[in-house]
């Protein structure tokens, strides 16, 4: 089992678990500040969380969020990032950043791109031109753009696929994964193994044991949000998640509906990302404590109610669901930002009522009480 730290300014405390459950609470450490987990992590994909400041985000209550090394390598450049003194002052965001390591945006390209053991080679979805990924330049990248986290280039297993092709596939990711900790090179900088395998659980455990003997400061569960059955994700989470070392965070990547994160800390997870907050917020689709709002409804024309009672955010403080809907139906730039306000700040309520929960010794009650409420509609 893994036991050694491996990156000078990078720690995990783990403080408590839950008596009735496997959730956990826990203490990452950085060079840019402290991170309570379970933690999510609104994404911030091309160097920033979109239709709102660093400022507000922060006041949101994130500790952390996500950049995709993907994107930022096409635009603006790596570069050109670390040149204007990395992405956390290109930013103004003085606080963890943690970049992804592109492999599930090349292998959204499809047919733009082609995997070899070297790496791979993809045309640009903005202009078509033609670049190479390898483990290697994908760690220089993020190491120019300074995040405080960094994720192993991997190859992201399609869903379905059949056991050969899911175990080829793990097999050049363990590979990769060997040549990306070789590539490290930034003490301060903190890098995660990527668990893959598919919905394969041997293929999982496999992973694990020849992750765990490479040795990261964290491990990730990867491709668990690829079009699988929800069944099928929160299988491979519970049966894997425990066997990651006890020492380290645990992250479920890309995986991020409240339903999603309330089961998957329950089975041990520290750390999630999605674009559901943000995206959503966008489309006019809004969480409350009491179940989903999409605000373009008629019914929401004369409603002077908050979008949420329970909630403590600006937009719930200032304004009707009738003014949210009149704002998306008439495309007005402030609807998309105040939905957002909501919909993160929603989040990462959630995340401190779970930590709560796993401090009281009552996780498993909390999460039965949730998921019954959730079945209700607004």
């Amino acid at each position: 089992m893994d036991n050694q730290n491996h990156t000078s300014d990078f720690a995990f405390e783990l403080l408590h678990r839950d008596a009735t459950s496997n959730a956990r609470l826990g203490k990452i450490v950085t060079p840019h500040g402290e991170i309570t987990t379970p933690v999510f992590m609104p994404v911030g994909t091309q160097g920033t969380v979109k239709a709102l400041t660093p400022d507000r985000v922060r006041e949101l209550g994130a500790e952390i969020i996500l950049g995709n090394t993907y994107h930022l390598y096409m635009r603006p450049g790596h570069a050109l990032i670390r040149t204007l003194g990395g992405l956390h002052r290109f930013m103004h965001w003085n606080h963890p950043i943690l970049t992804d390591s592109g492999g599930f945006q090349v292998y959204s390209l499809g047919a733009l791109r082609k995997i070899t053991e070297d790496g791979v080679a993809f045309q640009s979805h903005i202009d078509g031109s033609r670049h190479f990924i390898s483990p290697e330049s994908s760690i220089a990248i993020q190491e120019a753009l300074g995040s405080d986290i960094m994720m192993c280039f991997d190859e992201c297993t399609p869903y379905p696929a059949d056991f050969d092709y899911a175990r080829k596939s793990l097999d050049l990711t363990l590979r990769w994964a060997e040549r990306c900790k070789a590539a490290h090179q930034n003490p301060h900088q903190a890098l995660f193994g990527i668990v893959q395998g598919g919905t394969y659980q041997s293929l999982r455990e496999k992973a694990v044991e020849h992750l765990t003997d490479i040795g990261f400061d964290g491990y990730a569960l990867g491709g668990l949000s690829v079009g699988e059955p929800k069944d099928e994700m929160l299988a491979i989470t519970e049966a894997i998640t425990p066997l990651l070392p006890p020492n380290k965070p645990r992250y479920l990547m890309g995986v991020g509906t409240p339903e999603d994160l309330v089961n998957c800390v329950f089975h041990g997870v520290d750390m999630f990302d999605c674009v559901i907050p943000t995206r959503n917020a966008r489309n006019g689709m809004l969480f409350t404590n009491n179940g989903k709002v999409v605000i373009k409804h008629a019914r929401y024309r004369n409603d002077e109610t908050a979008l949420d009672d329970e909630c403590d955010c600006y937009t719930c403080r200032h304004f009707s669901r009738a003014y949210l809907r009149h704002l998306y139906i008439a495309r007005e730039i402030l609807g998309v930002i105040l939905n957002t306000i909501h919909n993160v700040r929603y989040f990462i309520r959630l995340m401190t009522k779970i930590r709560e929960a796993i401090k009281n010794d009552t996780y498993e009650l909390f999460r039965n009480n949730f998921l019954n409420t959730r079945q209700a509609t607004v």
